[in-house]
């Protein structure tokens, strides 16, 4: 019997309802985001489009017809001087958590960033005690930045953000071109 192999892939349309799913989860039951209330399918394509304008990469990991998690690199700030620095999310199944999963996703992510000419990639992690999303950054290169102490509420706890950096391609060792990233 053939079993279907985990595969990376850019997101697609048909992607939506299982990546609001798989958000939603994260939103009502974890810390890792500060919403308080899931976004709904209609915010959730919104939000896909407008990473992907901005010539962002937008990942599913998917075995089979299933999407077991997503990633995505968005702008850390809207103005010119940030566009050489992305924001990572990655969201996993809870099910599969643990599994690598969330490894291969941020992988390709960094892949598809340094093609861009993203120079930096920064973790904003939702509460100091996501040893999960702090042991996956950590394990990929990232470096301990910072640490924003009770900047949220969320579940009736005050909850810190962590930042996270790591430096792609040549980081801050070279010039950046101006033609490269695209101007996001």
């Amino acid at each position: 019997m053939h079993l279907p192999a985990l595969l990376i892939r850019p997101s697609l349309d048909a992607d939506l309802a299982s990546i609001t799913h798989i958000y939603a989860h994260h939103v009502k039951h974890g810390t890792g985001s500060f919403e308080w209330e899931a976004p709904d399918l209609a915010e959730m394509t919104r939000r896909r489009k407008d990473v992907l304008a901005k010539g962002l990469p937008f990942l599913v990991a998917s075995l089979g017809d299933e999407v077991l998690g997503f990633a995505y690199a968005g702008n850390f700030r809207p103005r010119p001087a940030f566009r050489f620095m992305a924001e990572d999310s990655v969201y996993i199944q809870a099910e599969h958590a643990g599994q690598g999963l969330g490894r291969a996703l941020l992988t390709e992510l960094i892949r598809h960033c340094e093609a861009l000419g993203i120079r930096q990639m920064l973790a904003v992690i939702g509460d100091s005690a996501n040893a999960g999303s702090i042991g996956l950054h950590r394990s990929l290169g990232f470096e301990h930045t910072g640490i924003l102490k009770a900047s949220g509420w969320k579940h009736g706890l005050w909850l810190d953000t962590v930042f996270m950096q790591k430096a792609l391609g040549a980081g801050d060792s070279s010039p950046a071109s101006e033609l490269t990233p695209p101007n996001r």
